[in-house]
């Protein structure tokens, strides 16, 4: 019996991508326009949620109902990200430590809308691939807290499908990398991709991965410098125009937009121009920007990714000279600047044969085959990326789990009680790296309950266990009464398991109206756009045909226009089928006419 199909999934800030192994290769899955990367942009439309490219058309015309970078709110609440807001165009809420996102009367988590981005991969592999997808392994960067690992394994489960690995981006890179060129030594994975940040430093020998060593930063990315380049030119606009762009959303979002276009422009040539059209027509703004005034700009936000690489390499015991091969990752890693700083740091040239926006899908794919038994030659060993441990008397942090150790792991501690006559003990589950509980991260709490005795004398054994996840489950038993209380850590951000598992239960429930929700909003989108081009062609070129083929494409609109707006998609592909029939020789026509004005007055020589 062969195992059912396992497929990686790289589950992005900016874009997400979907791989499977294909004859011992691994290879990113293309949708119908043949693009790779799905957009990880959800919008609210009138007709309902849509995904992807079509939700990416929304971020400048409907922005305060469409979601992107969701990926920056996972397992966080809102004091969390308090300084981001104002940059966000849609609504954000907190209901029971959750964030939601307000979209129309509907309020959704991070985790719901991660699981919409899910489907459409899922969708995709099963359409490629012709079979059923329930089974995934889902990538999070390195420095993912639990509550975070927790929110994504929730996002998959919301989708429909069982994720049986959370692994490291830079881990799976690796993976990727090492499938790649088998080859032994110490690499240093740098990921800078749209929202977060990564350096992993780990050691291959005899086809075994070891992470030495991670660091990073959540906040840290692409979008950043998009953000950068944005104010310039928001700045700019303000000063010139007496215009102050944050008060037209809709503005702000073709800002940004436009500065991610100038970004990636200028990874390619020297000098470029960004274009803005103008609120209360005030015109057009235009500015020219150079690849020394973007290098300028953003140096800052590059050399703060120096940091953590120089803590990963102090943590794993190196320094770069031990570095055998550096590998980039990210579409951010395209700078020039990035990889001029990442090669004087390292001192290596950094490799980048694999495409930097693929390579964490193909190594996830790699993943999913030794899951199903496709690959035994390879071993993979992760680390907890954070020191794991609990509040003891005075409020200090005691480390159980260091960071940085190899997992799956388990550690146990002896602690005791500090007053006479005490009937329990409060287990306070933290992460962090800071010396006292209250700067770090509380995880859980739960209590034990012990025997009143004289302070000092109750025995404690507190175990920390941590899966192949890195998700954690924590047990403490009273040595003297064989009494003991477990916990399977639950992130702090809030979904409840009976949340989860509704959830779930809806995403099966509804699974057939989704996918008719679905046909419905794309044959809506495609109908306006046939609807748009073909008005536009009767404008240009109904002198170049006849009235009766004139009045045949009319009606043939005025039948679309009216299926467009009911609710049956196979109805509106049917009239759609009628418009292209019907306007075929006005498309022929304007052809022609092309063609003819385009050859007007020249030499047949000129033209062959």
């Amino acid at each position: 019996m062969t195992m059912a199909r396992i497929v990686g999934i790289d589950l992005g800030t900016t874009n997400s991508l979907v791989a499977y192994m294909d004859k011992g290769t691994p290879r990113v899955i293309a949708g119908r326009n043949e693009r790779n990367m799905v957009p990880s942009i959800v919008a609210m439309t009138d007709n309902g949620l849509i995904v992807g490219d079509p939700a990416k058309e929304h971020l400048t015309r409907n922005p305060a109902r469409t979601v992107y970078s969701v990926k920056r709110f996972m397992g966080k609440g809102l004091a969390d990200v308090q300084s981001e807001l104002a940059y966000f165009p849609y609504v954000l809420t907190e209901q029971g430590g959750v964030i939601r996102f307000k979209l129309g009367e509907k309020t959704y988590s991070p985790p719901q809308i991660s699981a919409m981005i899910l489907k459409e991969l899922k969708l995709r592999a099963e359409t490629h691939l012709g079979e059923s997808i329930t089974k995934a392994v889902i990538t999070v960067p390195a420095y993912f807290n639990d509550s975070q690992r927790q929110a994504t394994k929730d996002a998959g489960m919301i989708a429909g499908l069982e994720v049986l690995r959370i692994i490291n981006e830079p881990t799976a890179a690796s993976l990727a990398y090492g499938l790649q060129e088998k080859t032994q030594g110490t690499i240093a994975v740098y990921d800078l991709g749209g929202g977060t940040f990564d350096i992993s430093i780990l050691k291959l020998k005899d086809g075994i991965f070891e992470v030495l060593a991670t660091n990073g930063d959540t906040h840290l990315g692409g979008d950043d410098i998009d953000r950068l380049i944005a104010d310039l030119l928001i700045e700019e606009i303000r000063e010139r125009y007496g215009l102050d762009l944050h008060a037209y959303p809709d503005h702000m979002q073709a800002v940004r937009l436009e500065a991610e276009r100038t970004k990636i422009q200028l990874s390619d040539v020297l000098k470029t121009t960004a274009t803005l059209d103008l609120p209360d027509g005030k015109g057009r703004y235009t500015r020219e920007l150079t690849r020394d005034q973007i290098e300028s700009l953003t140096m800052g936000l590059i050399e703060r990714t120096l940091a953590p690489c120089r803590k990963a390499l102090k943590d794993a015991e190196l320094t770069s000279d031990h570095i055998d091969e550096v590998v980039l990752v990210g579409g951010s890693t395209r700078m020039p600047l990035v990889r001029q700083r990442v090669q004087e740091l390292f001192g290596k040239t950094p490799h980048c044969e694999l495409n930097p926006d693929e390579v964490v899908a193909l190594g996830a794919a790699v993943q999913a085959d030794i899951l199903s038994g496709g690959t035994t030659d390879m071993l993979l060993l992760d680390v907890t990326p954070l020191s794991l441990g609990i509040e003891t008397m005075g409020g200090v942090m005691s480390s159980v789990i260091r960071r940085n150790t190899t997992i799956p792991a388990g550690a146990k501690e002896m602690f005791t009680t500090y007053v006479d006559g005490q009937t329990g003990v409060d287990i306070h589950i933290l992460q962090g790296e800071r010396e006292l509980a209250k700067d770090n991260r509380s995880l859980a709490r739960f209590r034990l309950k012990v025997p009143p005795l004289p302070a000092g004398v109750p025995r404690i054994e507190v175990t920390f266990l941590i899966d192949a996840n890195g998700i954690l489950n924590v047990l403490a038993k009273d040595m003297r009464t064989g009494q003991s209380q477990s916990i399977e850590v639950k992130p702090s951000y809030g979904l409840s398991d009976s949340e989860v598992e509704q959830m779930i239960e809806d995403s099966f429930k509804f699974a057939a109206d989704d996918v008719s929700a679905r046909q419905l909003i794309e044959a809506r989108l495609d109908a306006g756009a046939l609807l748009t081009t073909t008005e536009k062609s009767l404008l240009e070129g109904s002198h170049l045909i006849a009235s009766d083929d004139i009045a045949a494409t009319r009606t043939a609109l005025t039948a679309l226009s009216v299926a467009k707006d009911g609710t049956d998609p196979r109805a509106i592909r049917a009239r759609m089928a009628d418009l292209e029939q019907a306007a075929k020789s006005l498309t022929v026509a304007l052809l022609n006419d092309s063609l003819t004005t385009g050859l007007q007055g020249k030499k047949v020589s000129e033209v062959t």
